[in-house]
């Protein structure tokens, strides 16, 4: 679909929708809690300061050490944690979860763990990183809360960034075999082009790792890949589809990531979907703007590459349209083949979705299109689309809070548009609370 059309649709919004998508009504907040609504506009009325969102890595720091370990604790539980995170035990992630179902919402555990270049810390290390995987695994699917249960994988918790890296170099010049991959995943000792012995022993063993997690989560817990940055995203998405091929023949039980905010992603959707095609598996999408923008950018600037990134925010939004609709269209013909969640916090984008599901005749409880938001955040969006039939999921971390804080700042620097774009979501938890300290006035 061209832009022009795109904008005809949104144009006609309003004849198909219902008006509750313009998520302008601050009842969507009724069922919060006195306490949540205070801890929802304290926390967002600082995440407006960019100087905090900037800094808050080493603001933390420096809190930390003049509070002492439990002292920060307790500062941080009841308040930033306490909006973001689900808890730290299975008892406290369980009331958490079950007080989202009661909402309409369904949980996507995120365990809190990543690496960078430099970072990578052993064999160790990636065992230990899999077997909370496979914790995750558990825990998402041993409780009734949650209708078909989504969880999130990060592949460098598996394997090396290192070598992520050297394999997209590797791929550029000569591709690798899907087949050859799943084979490894089976215990084969396959020899993979370019890479040295230890090399070679380390993605053997990530790949077996992949594939315990694959094992325990097929037919209990869909796997969401996440894509991470452009100087690694081939290698990783290299795995996530020798693994589709190999457990999605008959549904999307792993998915992978696409980021709209680069140049290329209308064009690797397009590739994914062809793909899947001529394989014979299930495919899984997980629709995001993207998150890595500054760091994209200096690093292209800094080795004289073109920046993959979108030149405007409008270009951005086109992209991510057009690549929904692509999505929507196959689901539309095949939706048992092809599944998509529309994991965004802009509100216009939903609209293109619904908009588009009511034309293509897509249920809104058919299972292949579901909707995706940050735990804490865009609620007046999440409840909304969850009162009005849509399934629609949070991004939910959890662990202890020295785990999930290096994990939330991050998330924080790498979202710092969207938060200090929620004035509305803060205004309407305004309203609410205006609306709740008028009522208690008027039965005084």
């Amino acid at each position: 679909m061209s832009a022009h059309s795109m904008t005809v649709t949104a144009a006609r919004e309003p004849e198909l929708l219902s008006a509750t998508l313009a998520f302008e009504d601050p009842k969507a907040f009724q069922v919060k809690t006195m306490g949540e609504l205070l801890r929802a506009l304290g926390v967002f009325r600082l995440c407006s300061f960019p100087l905090l969102v900037n800094n808050c890595g080493t603001l933390m720091s420096i809190a930390r050490r003049l509070l002492g370990k439990r002292g920060f604790s307790l500062f941080v539980r009841p308040t930033v944690y306490a909006q973001f995170v689900a808890g730290e035990n299975e008892t406290e992630i369980f009331h958490s979860m079950q007080k989202m179902s009661l909402l309409g919402l369904r949980p996507m555990l995120a365990v809190p763990i990543e690496e960078d270049l430099g970072e990578s810390t052993g064999e160790k290390r990636y065992e230990n990183n899999m077997e909370a995987m496979l914790e995750c695994v558990h825990i998402s699917h041993s409780n009734a809360w949650s209708k078909d249960p989504m969880m999130q994988l990060k592949v460098t918790a598996l394997l090396s960034p290192e070598l992520c890296v050297k394999l997209t170099t590797l791929m550029a010049q000569k591709p690798y075999d899907l087949n050859e991959l799943i084979r490894a995943m089976d215990g084969e000792p396959i020899s993979f082009h370019g890479l040295d012995e230890k090399e070679n022993a380390h993605l053997l063993c990530g790949l077996r790792r992949l594939n315990k997690i694959a094992e325990a989560s097929v037919n209990k817990v869909r796997v969401l890949v996440d894509a991470e940055y452009t100087y690694m995203n081939p290698a990783l998405s290299l795995v996530t589809m020798a693994m589709m091929k190999k457990f999605n023949k008959n549904d999307a039980w792993i998915w992978n990531t696409y980021q709209c905010y680069l140049k290329e992603s209308k064009s690797l959707i397009l590739e994914a979907i062809s793909l899947s095609k001529k394989e014979g598996f299930c495919l899984g999408v997980k629709l995001v703007r993207g998150a890595y923008m500054d760091k994209e950018r200096k690093l292209a600037q800094k080795e004289g590459r073109h920046d993959p990134i979108h030149n405007s925010w409008e270009d951005t939004n086109d992209s991510y349209n057009g690549s929904l609709n692509a999505m929507l269209e196959v689901i539309s013909e095949q939706p048992e083949r092809y599944k998509i969640i529309v994991a965004t916090h802009n509100e216009a984008s939903v609209r293109v979705a619904a908009q588009r599901m009511v034309e293509l005749g897509i249920r809104k409880d058919g299972g292949s299109v579901c909707f995706g938001q940050l735990l804490g955040m865009c609620d007046h969006v999440s409840l909304t689309l969850a009162k009005e039939g849509y399934v629609i999921y949070k991004s939910v971390p959890y662990g202890s809070v020295d785990d999930t804080l290096p994990y939330l700042v991050r998330r924080a620097q790498e979202n710092r548009t969207v938060l200090q774009g929620i004035r509305k979501e803060r205004d309407l938890l305004r309203q609410e609370l205006h609306r709740r300290l008028k009522h208690k006035m008027g039965t005084a």
